[in-house]
């Protein structure tokens, strides 16, 4: 169910679309424009992205169900000193 407002709304913007020249509407130069800044800044993030990629130094940790068990993972606690 439609209110009034509603369909009063959206019979004018249906009539304020037909009104336009389909032949003659095209982005033009600023969508070009606009297209091209986004591509740039996308191709700019990637570039930044791949070079903190390359930077991350990351082992994988064992899993408890291997071979070694954790213990043997687990760096090893230094000996106190006895004098």
């Amino acid at each position: 169910m439609m209110s009034a407002t509603s369909t009063l709304a959206l019979t004018h913007f249906v009539t304020l679309a037909d009104s336009f020249d389909k032949n003659k509407v095209t982005p033009g130069v600023l969508g070009f424009i606009v297209f091209a800044v986004i591509g740039g800044a996308v191709w700019l993030l990637m570039k930044s992205m791949n070079k903190h990629m390359k930077k991350v130094d990351f082992e994988e940790a064992p899993e408890a169900g291997e071979a070694g068990g954790t213990a043997a993972a687990a760096p090893k606690a230094p000996k106190p000193k006895t004098s």
